[in-house]
């Protein structure tokens, strides 16, 4: 550790002593004597050596990329150390430890300058590091579990945020009017304005800590997709208190506009995230050609849709969310498996790197000149910000669990509420807000927050889940007979909607997948590519999974097994049986669908027996002259006496029997001999007799005399 913080510092100690300010530039006349001037006001025309240089530097001219690069590598360095540092990552989260180099950076910074470091600005925070983060979270986005769990996470994420920005900025508003002294001069607006900011949970400190503790899938998706749409809700409302600031007097009708601007925000997000999201999957499908840039689309589309979304005021977290769920199962199957791995690897690295600048940069952050302290404000905003999330999540799972068939138990709400971190959204947001007295208040409460959430929280949450015995994620991917058994009861839950006339979410989501395989997946994908049995789909999606081998499920190896890996050959061979084995499976039986089987209803019960024998390889079809064979079969039994039983074999009985050949049963029935007949008749009727087990008879007592 010691090595890789020596060599932060030196990576870090060019970058400080190129950052000088203007004014302590070299003056033009103070010059060495080998640059010319060639103007009257001492200006500078051009570089014209009076000898040939054979070492130089130009720091300047490579001033910008150079830093960047040196901010990525401590970062990376830093990363690296943590997770070589023994015990530590079990302990201390790694955003605590990130921040804490940050802290450590910034005042060798300060030290060294004399000045407060370099600040993250809000552009390159909204700009450049957030959309990573949201574009890695979107695409491997657990759909399934996300869409089952949508109405609650919507109900946490826009009634939750709504119930902690009111609660919060008007809590606020009355510490303020019982200190006029020192916070006599906030407005409502502001304390609704700060209140907006910092009720931001930000996904990128609750990503790092609940995928270090493997919670379960339900806890997990509830906490991280309430606030991934949190941010996108409080951007929104710290947009139009801004709004309403800038205004010399807010009425009804601004307040009326303000909420429409609100939906209109999100949905426009929204739209256009779906729009570029199929746009990239229309033109995956036509990269079969130049596999290489197939990967480069999924990130410009991404960052496109972020891009314009921010440019028409709208969502942009909706919308590279919306356009990464989109065109992930579409891009998938349009691509090849080198180029699933190179997205996957990519967004995981730059999501990765994003991450950790911005929570070493929170850190090189916090050593400012511009802090403003007062004890009632900031302690009365971290005892509102625990209260409000707390009451707010008892509230509203209080009113969700009687809607819910699996409630959230009270261990998971505890969890939920104090999971609420904080981090670089509310962050970066206080340093948007306008210049105005109380500015370095806000700047120094929100760090104090952040930092409290962060260690605090942050630290003793995994403790608390372990003595909570919160329930754990299943560590071991689903088998195919899982996702088949799961497929049955999706489909059977489907069927009893449809047949009760409730429109529940199962019926909603046959009906997706039958407009998806119909028309969307028809037009997205190319055909060579579209998998003609849904079990081979399914085999293909988990084999995609365990190559992935993500953090979040990885694959529970048995200790006790010494075999050996399978070669890549050996594994080609057994994807290639398997693809032709379920393919030749599906071609023999046609898939069950409820939405044709009234269809097929009618015929399938008229040629019922006939199927039967075509299920087994065997096709029979009845003609003339068999029917004239099995009436003549029926005239000769005519004769029997009352006493006799006899047993009637049908055609479909005699081809049935292995034993018996077809030609054999034939010509039994076109014999013309009444002797005969009778003989064989009674062959017949021994061999039925013996095989009676294996056959099924139906016993006629026939008339002795045709009246």
């Amino acid at each position: 550790m010691a090595a890789i913080w020596t060599l932060s510092f030196y990576l870090v100690w060019p970058a400080c002593l190129a950052l000088t300010p203007p004014a302590e530039l070299p003056h033009p006349h103070n010059l060495p004597p080998e640059l010319g001037l060639n103007r009257s006001d001492g200006s500078l025309s051009v570089d014209l050596p009076l000898a040939l240089r054979v070492f130089s530097v130009d720091y300047h001219h490579v001033q910008a990329p150079f830093e960047i690069v040196l901010w990525i590598m401590l970062a990376s360095l830093a990363k690296l150390g943590f997770h070589w540092s023994g015990r530590v990552p079990a302990v201390v989260p790694e955003s605590c430890l990130l921040i804490m180099v940050g802290l450590l950076v910034g005042g060798v910074i300060y030290g060294v300058r004399h000045s407060a470091p370099p600040t993250l600005s809000a552009d390159a925070f909204f700009l450049f590091l957030l959309p990573p983060i949201v574009l890695d979270a979107g695409y491997f986005l657990p759909g399934r579990l996300f869409f089952e769990n949508l109405g609650t996470i919507l109900w946490y994420a826009v009634l939750g945020t709504l119930w902690n920005v009111l609660g919060i900025g008007l809590s606020l508003y009355g510490v303020c009017l019982l200190a006029p002294d020192s916070l006599g001069d906030l407005s409502l607006l502001h304390c609704l304005l700060f209140g907006s900011l910092i009720a931001a949970v930000d996904p990128v400190a609750v990503l790092s800590v609940f995928q270090e503790m493997h919670v379960n899938d339900q806890l997990h998706i509830l906490v991280f997709g309430e606030s991934l749409l949190n941010d996108a809700v409080t951007v929104v409302l710290y947009k139009l208190f801004e709004s309403f600031l800038r205004l010399p007097s807010v009425s009804g009708l601004d307040v009326f506009l303000g909420g429409c601007r609100v939906v209109v925000v999100g949905l426009g997000g929204l739209f256009v995230g779906l729009f570029f999201g199929l746009v990239a999957a229309l033109t995956s499908r036509f990269t079969s050609r130049a596999q290489v840039i197939a990967p480069l689309f999924v990130f410009l589309y991404s960052y496109l849709s972020y891009l314009t979304s921010e440019m028409l005021h709208l969502s942009g977290i909706m919308a590279i969310v919306t356009c990464a769920v989109t065109m992930k199962q579409y891009v998938e199957a349009n691509v090849s498996e080198r180029s699933n791995t190179s997205i996957q690897y990519f967004l995981k690295m730059w999501s990765s790197v994003s991450e950790t600048l911005i929570f070493i940069f929170l850190g090189v952050s916090t050593i400012q000149d511009v802090h403003m302290w007062s004890w009632p404000f900031v302690c009365s905003t971290l005892l509102l910000c625990l209260v409000w999330r707390a009451s707010g999540v008892l509230l509203l799972t209080a009113v969700v669990n009687k809607l819910r068939r699996n409630t959230v138990t009270f261990r998971d709400q505890f969890i939920i509420a104090y999971g609420g971190l904080r981090g670089a959204i509310c962050f970066s947001l206080v340093f948007l807000i306008d210049d105005f007295p109380k500015k370095r208040l806000f700047i120094t409460t929100t760090i104090v927050v952040i930092l409290f959430t962060v260690f605090v929280q942050g630290m003793t949450i995994k403790p608390l889940v372990e003595l909570l015995d919160v329930k754990r994620k299943k560590r071991a991917l689903p088998t195919v007979s899982e996702e088949i058994h799961s497929r049955l009861i999706d489909h059977l839950l489907a069927g009893i909607e449809d047949v009760v006339g409730y429109w529940g979410q199962h019926y909603w989501k046959d009906k997706f997948e039958q407009f998806n395989r119909k028309y969307l997946r028809r037009f997205l994908i190319r055909e060579d590519n579209q998998a003609s049995s849904s079990i081979l789909r399914v085999y293909q999606e988990l084999e995609r999974r365990e190559q992935r081998g993500d953090e979040e499920a990885p694959s529970i190896v048995d200790p006790r097994s010494h075999s050996r890996p399978l070669l890549p050959e050996e594994m080609d061979s057994i994807r290639r049986i398997l693809s032709r084995n379920l393919q030749n499976f599906n071609n023999k039986t046609p898939a069950y669908s409820r939405h044709t089987l009234h269809q097929d209803a009618n015929r399938d019960r008229v040629r019922k027996s006939l199927h039967r024998h075509q299920s087994l390889g065997e096709r029979y079809t009845f003609t003339q002259v068999e029917e004239a064979e099995f009436s003549g079969s029926h005239r000769a039994r005519k004769g029997l006496s009352r006493s006799h039983t006899v047993c009637s074999i049908s055609p479909l009985a005699v081809l049935q029997e292995p034993s018996v050949p077809a030609a054999s049963a034939r010509t039994t029935i076109l014999t013309s001999s009444p002797a005969a007949r009778e003989e064989q008749s009674a062959a017949q009727h021994q061999t039925s007799v013996g095989g009676a087990t294996k056959k099924q008879l139906s016993f006629v007592l026939e008339n002795e005399k045709q009246q």
